[in-house]
């Protein structure tokens, strides 16, 4: 998910909170639930480094963990360093970490959750198992999702600029309310979200493709409208993509799949798929699909991730590619941007 989209969240979490939190518990809650996206620099080291860090170690529960420790120990100190300005006659207590720390474990968790439902999903269980948890509710980007955040969090100060204009008086903690509704929406969206893609793998499973039966299939959440999705639906030599669109009034036609076929069983095919290379993409690739090409000494063999549509340019596409002499040994093996192929 993307930044904007874990900032309001934790805005919503700190306004759910009003006076129950802590000192600088909206400054903690909105660090503790970007912080985890610091992997995303792992970009900049390439394919590999890229599938291996980001949304594993800062978006495991080991590593959230840790994370939601240091930022509570840094905002302890912070805390202790920056006394809050008071009374003579008025003391107050330091900072407890056990109180930072859950504030920033519900900042962390929060984050978590909108990953899990969205994207490649994140490996939980890291470092004890190399296993993706993805929902594939909604996009990375979901302007629905963003757009409730933002009427939760605009509509308050709106009508407390109109009662101060009118001269009402307003009581009790700004917005919490509105906030509460704003989380409770979210969660009805996700379960509306999980309903329609329950519907789409039943939808897919229940039809044939040109004559041949759906062994299994996958949906993943098409980014133009919110009834959309992308199905894939596995044959035994074949694997099909077609949109499944949901809404009131569609029709879904299986006959308008397009068709890709699986490669024939080759040498060079066991060679590939027995790579370290192609092993570790098969950890992360949801709906892996091979290619063998032949090259004028050698073969080459590519594995790619169907649930990305052809154009796709976001980093997490990746593909991995290992190539071949003519004795079967290879030459060069490695990770690649599906948006910049290195040849």
């Amino acid at each position: 998910m993307e930044p904007f989209t874990h900032a309001f969240t934790s805005l919503a979490l700190a306004r759910a909170g009003g006076r129950r939190l802590p000192r600088f518990g909206t400054a903690m809650l909105v660090v503790s639930g970007l912080a985890p996206d610091l992997d995303y620099a792992s970009y900049f080291g390439g394919a590999g480094a890229f599938m291996r860090f980001h949304r594993t170690v800062l978006h495991s529960i080991t590593g959230s963990a840790v994370m939601a420790c240091a930022v509570a120990g840094a905002f302890c100190i912070l805390d202790r360093s920056m006394p809050p300005k008071k009374k003579q006659s008025q003391t107050t207590a330091p900072l407890a970490f056990a109180a930072a720390f859950a504030v920033c474990a519900v900042g962390a968790a929060g984050h978590m959750l909108l990953d899990l439902a969205s994207g490649v999903g994140v490996q939980l269980l890291w470092p004890f198992r190399a296993h993706w948890t993805a929902w594939n509710l909604i996009n990375d980007l979901d302007l629905w999702t963003l757009l409730v955040l933002i009427v939760g969090l605009l509509l308050p100060l709106l009508f407390t600029l109109v009662n101060e204009e009118v001269g009402v008086t307003k009581k009790g903690p700004g917005g919490s309310r509105a906030a509460i509704v704003t989380l409770a929406l979210l969660a009805a969206y996700f379960g509306a979200r999980a309903n329609l893609h329950s519907r789409a793998i039943d939808l897919l499973l229940s039809r044939e493709y040109h004559g041949r039966i759906a062994l299994s299939a996958a949906a993943f959440p098409a980014p133009s409208a919110p009834f959309s999705w992308r199905g894939i639906a596995e044959t035994d030599n074949t694997m099909e993509q077609v949109d499944v669109p949901l809404g009131p009034g569609d029709e879904f036609d299986s006959d308008r799949s397009v068709t890709l076929f699986k490669p024939e069983d080759s040498p060079a095919l066991a060679a590939g798929e027995r790579s370290a290379a192609a092993r570790k993409f098969m950890l992360y690739a949801k709906v892996p699909f091979a290619r063998v090409q032949p090259l004028e000494a050698g073969y080459r063999v590519e594995v790619r991730d169907l649930r990305f549509a052809d154009g796709d340019d976001e980093p997490a596409n990746i593909f991995v590619r290992v190539d071949f002499n003519s004795g079967m040994q290879i030459t060069h093996q490695g990770f690649f941007f599906a948006s910049s192929p290195n040849d």
